[in-house]
C-alpha cells in the first residue's frame, strides 16, 4: 500500500485574475506551489496541471487537497492474491469452455461477470440450511470501482439482477434484461429455501469508485437478516467474463500434453512435433479438460453457430433502429452491408461486408442482446465478422477450417491473458479490440494453412497495431467508439494476414510475446482516467445534446 501524502495546508491562489471567457488562460491556479517531499517535481506539477484544468473543463471543483492526492496517487494495481495474477507463472492451463462464454452484452467484465457473480451467489445461497434461510429478509449486492464508474452504461446493475434471481448468463432471455431497462421499478420474488424474499435494482448499490480494491472491478454480494449479514462474498469479474473470489481455489486440471506458457514455446512444441498450432491446441485441450476430438469440436460449433447467428440479427435491424442510452446513436450495420455489396469493386466490397458484420455483431453487445466473449463483450464483433465472412457470408470455407481457426485464436487469447490482461479496466481497449484483433489474424492464418511462424506473425502485427488504445466510453455506454472499433479490429485482423502471408516470415523483427509484454507494461503505466472509467479521452470530448 502506498504511503498517504500529507498535503500542505494549501496553496497559494492565482497570481492573477483569470480570464472569464478562457477558463484556461492563467494555469496559475491549477498547479500546486508546493511539492510533497518524495515526488518528483516535473511529475506532480504536470500532473497537477492536467487534474486542475479538467476539472475546469467538466464544470467540476476540487479542493487543493484533492488535486494533491491524485497528482500523486500511483495507479491500481491487482493484488497479488489473484489467480489471474498467480497463473502467469507455469504453462497456460486455460480451457475453451473458460474462455468462450455466451452471456449478455454490452461488456463481459461488467454484464456477463457480474451475473456470473449473482448466479454464483444465488447458488451459494440456496444451498444454505433452512434454519438460516428462514432468517433473510433481503439480497445485496454493491458495485467497486470501474463496475461502479461506468455500469449504468454497461446496464451492470440489470445483469446483476438477473443473476441474483437466479437466470443462467447463457440461457437469459434478452427480453427479460430489455424489461429491466423499460420498466426498472418491477420487483422480485427470489425463493431461497422456506423463505422468499423481495429483490429490485434498488437492491445493487454503485459504491465506492476509487479505493484500494483487489482488482478494479470488485463487487460484494450480502444476503441480510435485518442487520445481520448471513452470507457474503467479495468477488472479482477479472476480464473476458472470468471470475474469482475471495479465497478463490482454481479447478484442478490435467497437465497439457504440450505444455507451454510463451508463443516461442508454442511454435517450438508445433515444429517439433509437425504439428499446426490448432493441433497443439487441440491435443492440450483433450488432456487438460479430459474430453474427446468431438467434444471439443462439438464445443466450438456451438460458439461459432452462436456468432454467426448475432450477425445475423444484427444485419437485420432496420436503420431507423436506436441503441438504447443518451447517445442516441442509429444502427447502420444493415446500411454499411447494402451499399458495400453495390460496390463495384471488389477488394471495397470485401472490406465493407466484414466491417458490416462487425458493426452487426457489436450493435447487438450494444443492444444488452447475448454475444459471445472473444474475449470480452467490448469486442464482440471481430472474431464472429471472420468467422462469417470466412464461412457462410463470405469464402465458405469447411467447418473444419474454421474450427482449427478458432483453436489457434483461442491460443493467442490464453496468452494474452496469461501474460497481460483481456480487461479495458485493467488495461484500455488494446486489451479488447488489440487481443481479439489478435486471435481474428491467427484464425485467417491458420484457416488458410499458414505455417506457426506465419500464425504468430499475423497475431503480432494485428496487436502491435493496437498498442495504447484506450478504453473511453462515451456516456459509459459501449457504443462509441466501441462498435466501430470492432468493425476496424476486423479489418486489420484481414490486413495482418495478408502482410504475415506475404513477406518473408523468418524476417519478421517483432514477435508475439514481446509484443504482449508491451501490452502489459502499457496497461501498467496508462492512466486510470483511460482506463474504462470514462473519466478522459472521447467521453469527455464529446457533448451529448
Amino acid at each position: 500500500m502506498s504511503k498517504e501524502v500529507k498535503p500542505p495546508a494549501d496553496f497559494a491562489g492565482p497570481k492573477t485574475q483569470p480570464d472569464s471567457t478562457n477558463p484556461l488562460a492563467v494555469s496559475d491556479q491549477f498547479i500546486a506551489q508546493e511539492i510533497p517531499p518524495g515526488v518528483d517535481r516535473r511529475t506532480f506539477l504536470m500532473r497537477s496541471a492536467v487534474v486542475g484544468a479538467t476539472t475546469v473543463m467538466l464544470g467540476r471543483s476540487l479542493s487543493a487537497h484533492e488535486r494533491t492526492l491524485r497528482s500523486v496517487a500511483p495507479p491500481p494495481r491487482l493484488s497479488d492474491d489473484l489467480n489471474v495474477v498467480k497463473k502467469q507463472k507455469g504453462p497456460v492451463m486455460t480451457t475453451l469452455d473458460e474462455f468462450y462464454k455466451v452471456g449478455p452484452g454490452p461488456s463481459s467484465s461488467h454484464t456477463i461477470g457480474p451475473m456470473r457473480i449473482t448466479y454464483d451467489f444465488y447458488q451459494r445461497a440456496i444451498k444454505l440450511p433452512e434454519d438460516k434461510l428462514a432468517k433473510a429478509t433481503a439480497l445485496k449486492v454493491h458495485l467497486f470501482g470501474s463496475l461502479s464508474a461506468t455500469g449504468k452504461g454497461h446496464g451492470t446493475e440489470r445483469a446483476a439482477l438477473a443473476g441474483l434471481v437466479g437466470k443462467e448468463p447463457a440461457t437469459v432471455d434478452p427480453a427479460f434484461l430489455d424489461s429491466l431497462r423499460d420498466k426498472p421499478d418491477q420487483t422480485f420474488q427470489v425463493k431461497l429455501g422456506p423463505k422468499t424474499v423481495t429483490v429490485s435494482l434498488a437492491d445493487v448499490v454503485y459504491d465506492a469508485t476509487k479505493g484500494n480494491f483487489p482488482h478494479a472491478n470488485t463487487m460484494t454480494v450480502k444476503l441480510m437478516a435485518g442487520n445481520d449479514v448471513l452470507l457474503e462474498q467479495e468477488y472479482y469479474s477479472v476480464g473476458g467474463g472470468f471470475i474469482e473470489w475471495k479465497g478463490y481455489t482454481p479447478p484442478k486440471k490435467n497437465p497439457p500434453k504440450y505444455p507451454f506458457a510463451t508463443m516461442k514455446e508454442l511454435r517450438a512444441q508445433a515444429e517439433k512435433n509437425n504439428l499446426s498450432v490448432a493441433q497443439v491446441m487441440l491435443a492440450n485441450e483433450m488432456s487438460i479438460a479430459g474430453r474427446t476430438q468431438e467434444e471439443v469440436y462439438a464445443f466450438i460449433d456451438k460458439i461459432t453457430n452462436a456468432m454467426v447467428a448475432t450477425v445475423k440479427s444484427g444485419l437485420k435491424v432496420s436503420e431507423d433502429d436506436v441503441l438504447p442510452g443518451p447517445i442516441k446513436l442509429h444502427s447502420k450495420a444493415a446500411t454499411v452491408y447494402k451499399r458495400a455489396m453495390d460496390d463495384k469493386f471488389q477488394s471495397d466490397r470485401g472490406i465493407g461486408v466484414v466491417s458490416a458484420y462487425a458493426l452487426a455483431a457489436s450493435e447487438e453487445n450494444g443492444r444488452g442482446h447475448l454475444v459471445i466473449t472473444a474475449p470480452t463483450g467490448g469486442s464482440a464483433g471481430v472474431l464472429p465478422a471472420i468467422v462469417y465472412a470466412l464461412g457462410e457470408g463470405g469464402r465458405k470455407m469447411p467447418p473444419d477450417k474454421i474450427r482449427e481457426g478458432m483453436l489457434a485464436a483461442a491460443a493467442i487469447g490464453y496468452l494474452c491473458k496469461h501474460h497481460a490482461t483481456l480487461s479495458a479496466a485493467e488495461g484500455g481497449c488494446q486489451a479488447e479490440i488489440g487481443v481479439a484483433s489478435a486471435m481474428a489474424a491467427a484464425l485467417v492464418a491458420t484457416a488458410n494453412d499458414a505455417l506457426p511462424r506465419v500464425v504468430e506473425n499475423a497475431a503480432e502485427s494485428a496487436l502491435e497495431h493496437h498498442l495504447g488504445m484506450t478504453c473511453d466510453p462515451v456516456a459509459g455506454f459501449v457504443q462509441v467508439p466501441c462498435i466501430e472499433r470492432c468493425a476496424f479490429g476486423a479489418v486489420k485482423a484481414w490486413t495482418a494476414y495478408a502482410i504475415a502471408s506475404n513477406e518473408i516470415a523468418s524476417r519478421h523483427r517483432v514477435d508475439l510475446d514481446a509484443t504482449i509484454l508491451a501490452m502489459a507494461q502499457t496497461a501498467k503505466d496508462m492512466n486510470s482516467k483511460y482506463k474504462e472509467t470514462s473519466e478522459a479521452g472521447l467521453a469527455v470530448s464529446v457533448t451529448l445534446c
